[in-house]
């Protein structure tokens, strides 16, 4: 079956507020547990990925409106626009994994490409 190209609502939405893999999985996670509140460490542990980069992450999605912070625990609070939006694409997610990942990484690599371009060498 051949891969369906994503929806604009959903191309948009990552590019405006998904910059790395670990940021949509954590999105993900707490949407699949609204009624629960994480800490940045135990989310890591759960998503196999560093403290760090989750910390980055809820931080973004706090600042972006998707994540009520209280005492250092993150949960899944949004308003009914953005929740139904989030649903939407948790359900593509389950379908076209492979082209949402591939649009976060193709992202990251240009900004990557963008900021290398700037960058002083020794040999010009």
């Amino acid at each position: 079956m051949p891969i369906q190209p994503l929806a604009k609502t959903i191309q948009d939405f990552i590019l405006k507020h998904i910059h790395t893999v670990a940021q949509m999985e954590a999105l993900l996670f707490l949407h699949a547990h609204p009624q629960e509140r994480w800490a940045a460490a135990d989310m890591a542990k759960r998503l196999y990925a560093t403290e760090r980069e989750i910390v980055a992450a809820l931080s973004e999605l706090h600042r972006d409106g998707f994540l009520h912070e209280s005492d250092g625990l993150y949960q899944f609070q949004s308003s009914p626009e953005r929740a139904a939006l989030v649903a939407e694409f948790a359900e593509a997610y389950r379908h076209q994994l492979i082209p949402i990942t591939n649009l976060i990484h193709g992202k990251l690599r240009s900004i990557n490409a963008f900021s290398d371009a700037f960058k002083w060498r020794k040999d010009r």
